[in-house]
């Protein structure tokens, strides 16, 4: 691994019912499977290699579409992963973020996730942030509505950066979408992405192994130096 490395990568984690559908396995065993293994080896790698900053995209504004008793069912799991994930990331060393609306959680999962970041506050090895009920959309329609009448006029991209959930984030400098059939963003990160390279691998995102991020990243590196070239 070359020491040119992206400081922050984001995921969108595409592919997780179909990879549990394809073994035969229950509707939610992609997403535990992500939670549990995936995305704690990947975590590994960054520590292992010094990336400051991850990002996962789990639950969006418009999975709400897919209906009641699947939202339920999708934060009975959650609730059931974050106490362990918690005490796991928290020995590692890992400082833990959200971006999205979290008013519209449920208020036991709104309150897991405040003390989950109360708790790593001061953990600085890597900051990994979780996209829960997050829309680019969205975000840039709240961001605007902070936006006192009297400061448009003055107003820059970098002042409406801090408007947005993720003012205290680098923009990512690698997107990689998994799973994907379409190459498109979906509304992830409207306004960050603006110069990022974008990275999309039909691998489900499960089965994305640090082998496959070191590969994304060698990816990366060459269109970061043509770019410069």
């Amino acid at each position: 691994m070359k020491s040119f490395l992206p400081q922050h990568i984001a995921f969108i984690c595409d592919g997780n019912r179909r990879w549990a559908k394809i073994k035969g396995l229950s509707e939610f065993a992609g997403h535990q499977y992500a939670v549990e293994t995936t995305v704690e080896n990947l975590v590994d790698y960054c520590l292992k290699h010094s990336i400051p900053y991850l990002t996962f995209w789990f639950f969006s504004t418009e999975n709400w579409q897919r209906g009641k008793i699947w939202v339920n069912r999708f934060f009975t799991l959650f609730r059931k992963l974050l106490p362990k994930a918690q005490d796991h990331y928290l020995k590692k060393g890992v400082k833990f973020n959200t971006i999205g609306n979290l008013s519209k959680l449920p208020s036991d999962l709104q309150t897991a996730f405040s003390n989950w970041q109360k708790k790593s506050k001061n953990n600085n090895k890597l900051t990994a942030t979780i996209a829960f009920n997050y829309g680019g959309r969205d975000e840039i329609i709240r961001a605007i509505k902070k936006i006192p009448p009297q400061k448009i006029r003055s107003l820059t991209a970098a002042k409406f950066s801090q408007l947005l959930d993720t003012a205290l984030l680098p923009d990512p400098d690698l997107l990689i979408r998994t799973g994907d059939r379409n190459t498109r963003l979906s509304g992830f990160m409207l306004w960050q992405l603006a110069y990022t390279p974008l990275y999309f691998t039909n691998t489900l995102f499960p089965d994305f192994t640090p082998q496959k991020l070191n590969k994304a990243i060698t990816w990366w590196q060459s269109q970061t130096q043509n770019q410069g070239a």
